[in-house]
């Protein structure tokens, strides 16, 4: 039986920094990204560890601006 992995995709241009997501993430994949900014100024979130996520959704669900999506993969 294979295991389940996740995958998180951030709408950068959506997100205003807030770091609810940060918090929330039980594994830390999630880092505010350093010296980058979106097109509204705000600093954003990024993925810092990906192979780490485990696709809880977590991230997704406190984000207010629903700027996280998290897909489940399985691997082999």
């Amino acid at each position: 039986m294979g295991k389940i992995k996740g995958a998180i995709v951030v709408n950068t241009e959506r997100c205003k920094g807030c770091q609810l997501c940060l918090i929330a993430c039980p594994k830390n994949v999630i880092a505010l990204a350093k010296k980058k900014v979106n097109a509204h100024g705000y600093p954003y979130v990024e993925a810092a560890q990906p192979d780490e996520c485990i696709g809880c959704a977590s991230c997704a669900i406190v984000c207010p601006d629903g700027c996280i999506t998290v897909y489940k993969k399985k691997v082999e």
